[in-house]
């Protein structure tokens, strides 16, 4: 076990690379939010029992949180098989790699469902996102403004412009999507 791991930033990469926020985490873990915002600023050093508890919030075993092999070789390559989903339902979110922490890029291959859409609120995070719509007609909302995009078609915005995506063709909508830093 790799005992020279920061566990407040580490706890941080885990918690964001999944997705959750503080509070989110904090309500599947059992534990309040000041907990997590404490241990995630190394103002406090968590019990073991209570970085398990935490961690079943994930979930993820206290052995793999702390054992981030040095010398371990990057993965390079993901099979279909691997992507990891990370919404399902009317829209498909799969992501390349697991476990993000640490990285600046996140890449998606998108599905969405006829009439399916990103949400009634416009999204809005730091950094910037880009695709490519594979098949289907995608509609897409950036600061009020509608575009469609049908297959071979291409976007790059700042995510910080409030934005939407819908799927308003007669099937299935599928993209490959980058957003960096990782937003989900």
């Amino acid at each position: 076990m790799n005992m020279d791991i920061d566990v407040g930033l580490r706890l941080k990469e885990l918690r964001v690379a999944h997705g959750l926020s503080q509070r989110a985490l904090a309500r599947r873990a059992g534990v309040s939010n000041a907990t997590i915002s404490m241990i995630e600023a190394n103002r406090v050093s968590p019990s073991v029992a209570a970085l398990k508890q935490i961690l079943a919030g994930f979930p993820i075993a206290l052995s793999t949180f702390f054992s981030r092999a040095d010398g371990e070789r990057e993965k390079v390559v993901w099979r279909a098989s691997e992507l990891t989903e990370i919404a399902g339902g009317p829209i498909s979110y799969r992501q390349v790699g697991g476990d993000l922490a640490g990285r600046s890029l996140q890449m998606m291959h998108e599905r969405y469902e006829k009439g399916a859409a990103s949400g009634r609120a416009l999204l809005t995070h730091q950094g910037e996102e880009a695709g490519i719509v594979i098949r289907g007609l995608l509609e897409l909302e950036v600061d009020g403004e509608r575009h469609e995009l049908r297959p071979g078609d291409a976007y790059l915005f700042d995510s910080r412009r409030p934005h939407a995506f819908r799927n308003v063709g007669d099937g299935e909508l599928v993209m490959v999507s980058a957003c960096t830093p990782p937003s989900f």
